[in-house]
Order: C-alpha cells, then sequence, then structure tokens
C-alpha cells in the first residue's frame, strides 16, 4: 500500500517542489435578508510530475482565494506515494467509490493518457504517462477523484508481491 507522509518537517522540504493545480470550484448562494451570500469550495491537487508523489485536498470558504489556499494546505497533508513500472501502473484496478466506478489498466509505452479531464489531471501529476482509464457512474469531480486516489493506493509492485508470497 501507499505511505502517507506525515512528517511536517519533510512535507515543507518537498513543497517547494510540489506543482499546484486548480481542479474544480463551486460557488453557492445563500439567500439572506439583505441578498445573496456567496460561498466557495475548491478542490486542489498537488504533485510533483516525476516521482509519484501526489495529493489533494478540498475546502470550503466564504472568499475564493482563501479556499484555494486552505484547500492547499490540506493536499499537503494528505500526500500519498504512487507505485508505477515505468511509465506506467503495474497492473489493472476496478475501484467503487460513492457513485463512481473507476478502472484503471496500465498502457503499453507511448500511449498517453487516455482517461477524462478530473482523473488526467491526478495521473499527470503522479507523473504516470501511459494509462487507459474509464469512469462508470456518476461524474461527480471530488468522488472521481476520491476514486482515483483509492486506485493508487491499491497499486503493488510485482517485488512486493513475490515477497509477501515467499518466492
Amino acid at each position: 500500500m501507499s505511505k502517507k507522509l506525515k512528517n511536517t518537517q519533510s512535507i515543507d522540504a518537498f513543497s517547494n517542489e510540489f506543482e499546484e493545480k486548480v481542479l474544480f470550484v463551486n460557488r453557492c448562494a445563500k439567500v439572506l435578508k439583505g441578498g445573496r451570500k456567496f460561498s466557495f469550495s475548491a478542490l486542489i491537487l498537488i504533485g510533483d510530475r516525476e516521482g509519484g508523489n501526489i495529493g489533494y485536498g478540498f475546502a470550503k470558504a466564504n472568499e475564493l482565494a482563501d479556499a484555494i489556499k486552505k484547500g492547499g494546505d490540506a493536499a499537503r497533508k494528505n500526500i500519498i506515494s504512487v507505485k508505477m513500472d515505468k511509465t506506467t501502473i503495474p497492473h489493472e484496478v476496478l475501484v467503487k467509490w460513492d457513485g463512481v466506478q473507476l478502472l484503471l489498466k496500465p498502457a503499453p509505452e507511448g500511449t498517453g493518457i487516455i482517461a477524462g479531464s478530473k482523473v488526467r489531471a491526478v495521473l499527470e501529476m503522479a507523473g504516470i504517462k501511459d494509462v487507459v482509464a474509464k469512469s462508470l457512474g456518476c461524474n461527480n469531480p471530488i468522488n472521481l477523484v476520491h476514486a482515483t486516489f483509492k486506485a493508487l493506493q491499491m497499486m503493488q509492485c510485482r517485488e512486493e508481491c513475490l515477497q509477501r508470497r515467499g518466492a
């Protein structure tokens, strides 16, 4: 399984290397006596695009800039490392998360990332270059990102599997 980085010093050291991307912004309006009051939620993705380290954060605030900042901080606390086999994933995986069913398949070198926009963004940030993905079910961005992270955490490399079996 993938390990989460828990040491805040290591997160601060890595923060310069990470690239931050805003995946989704939602504006919500609450009608009050004096008019509408808006609040924002932001889904933020950070990754190093090469080493297989990636994280996501979701935050809400009354201002958009504050929501993005809070989401970035949450993403830095939620970093995982992804197991890869050269430029692709080690094996096929089917994940269910809420209404999303996500299928990730390894692809030959040179295929590229064949996936929808949110799943593609996550895989690109992780540094995976060749994979085929299919999203079945709902297209909620937050659930798609959750499902993609769950799938990436389920990845096991061949050496670990053989070592566990004792071969």
